[in-house]
């Protein structure tokens, strides 16, 4: 119901996040051919979402006096770049004039801004809303879970009595975080724990390659100390990238991963939330991930996750100079 705002300034903007539930960002050039090839679709989605103090477009001339501060805070080096965000936070960003792939984050916008009109997103983790995060993400990169192809998605060692791997994808706030103790332990068990013992295989591949910058995994065991049963959090990961189907556990212990990481005690937040930041320069072309849970921090039986995000930069899936068809695309 709105134009795009210009932005004038780091202040400006600084104060757009505080006041603006979602933030979506157009950084540009004048210069820019295909910045101005997808500025009137741009404008169009901005006239139909934009709600004051819910939603709010912007965009960024990355070589105007006062603008240029914005662009770089948030490592922008393709024109165009689209970045969306959150209470203040990246969720979303995409490089390049694609119209299809912003469309698709406007898809998930749109439900996500009726909610918040109407007085706050859903806590039921269904498709469409933003997910919740229990740690805040790294400068410059979004929460591209999104990106996992759901269908191909293993999980080995789990505990049949309560297993469904995509419960570690839910975008909802972990039960175990509920102020509401009694409601959250009434209702159906959101987290997973292993089963003949601490280790867990997990299998996520992807629907293109990504760039991972961070694992963000949160694990909530409950704090009865004097229960044998209660599981324990992850302590040793090993990740191994582009496997063509999961690994068995064998070969998970002998294989030389791409990444191994010790947890520490004092890694996990107040929201349970370890986050773990990779050697990004081995994690730039990834088209699957292995997590390997190979032992608990205690003297437990099981581990226990409660939600997984992955954090880093989405594949690319169209050459920007591709864009005749632009209007054709959107339905211009």
């Amino acid at each position: 119901m709105a134009k795009p705002i210009e932005i004038q300034s780091a202040e400006q903007f600084g104060e757009l996040l505080k006041n603006s539930r979602i933030v979506v960002a157009d950084f540009y050039a004048n210069w820019c051919g295909p910045c101005k090839q997808i500025a009137p679709i741009y404008e169009q989605l901005s006239r139909s979402l934009s709600r004051p103090k819910i939603a709010t477009f912007v965009k960024v001339n990355t070589e105007a006096e006062g603008a240029k501060a914005v662009a770089t805070e948030y490592a922008v080096t393709h024109l165009p770049t689209f970045i969306v965000f959150r209470d203040g936070s990246v969720v979303e960003k995409v490089k390049g004039a694609n119209p299809k792939q912003l469309q698709s984050i406007v898809e998930k916008l749109s439900n996500d801004i009726e909610n918040a009109a109407q007085g706050g997103a859903s806590s039921s983790g269904s498709s469409g809303g933003l997910a919740w995060r229990g740690a805040d993400l790294p400068r410059g990169y979004a929460d591209i879970s999104d990106s996992i192809d759901v269908r191909g998605l293993e999980l080995l060692n789990a505990d049949e009595t309560h297993f469904s791997v995509r419960t570690l994808f839910n975008k909802a706030k972990p039960s175990a975080l509920s102020k509401d103790k009694d409601t959250a332990s009434s209702g159906e068990k959101d987290w997973i724990e292993s089963d003949t013992d601490e280790q867990l295989l997990l299998y996520t591949p992807f629907n293109s390659a990504i760039k991972l910058h961070t694992i963000q995994i949160t694990s909530l065991p409950p704090s009865d100390e004097d229960d044998d049963d209660v599981p324990m959090r992850p302590k040793t990961l090993k990740l191994f990238t582009n496997r063509p189907h999961n690994l068995g556990f064998d070969d998970a212990d002998d294989i030389e991963p791409t990444q191994a990481i010790e947890i520490g005690e004092d890694d996990w937040n107040s929201n349970g939330t370890a986050n773990l930041g990779l050697r990004f320069v081995r994690f730039q072309n990834i088209t699957s991930l292995v997590i390997f849970v190979a032992d608990g921090d205690g003297d437990g039986e099981k581990v226990r996750l409660d939600r997984i995000r992955l954090i880093g930069e989405s594949g690319e899936k169209r050459e920007m100079g591709k864009l005749e068809k632009i209007g054709d695309e959107l339905g211009e």
